[in-house]
């Protein structure tokens, strides 16, 4: 879990994961959308891979990158346990 909220906690690793959102994407597509070099938005790439978030799959020379849904799927359910209320109510 720290792994992922420290994957989280960046500001492109999450616009990455949106660019995602949309479709698979190289590396080199990935780098195209920002200003960053290629080896810092392979490293945005590495640790969203160690978190989960993202899968890699090679196909000849390209590496393709798409959102793990099912790790998305997971935490959204555990953001989910603490909107239940009636877990939390205080004895009187």
């Amino acid at each position: 879990m720290n792994a992922l909220f420290k994957a989280l906690n960046d500001q492109t690793r999450r616009d990455i994961l949106q660019l995602l959102q949309k479709k698979d994407m190289t590396a080199g597509e990935i780098a195209d959308e920002f200003s960053f070099s290629k080896p810092t938005i392979s490293h945005h790439l590495d640790l969203l891979r160690q978190a989960g978030l993202v899968e890699s799959v090679k196909e000849g020379q390209y590496i393709y990158y798409s959102l793990n849904t099912t790790v998305m799927d997971e935490i959204a359910a555990w953001f989910i346990q603490f909107t239940d209320k009636k877990k939390y109510k205080t004895k009187k």
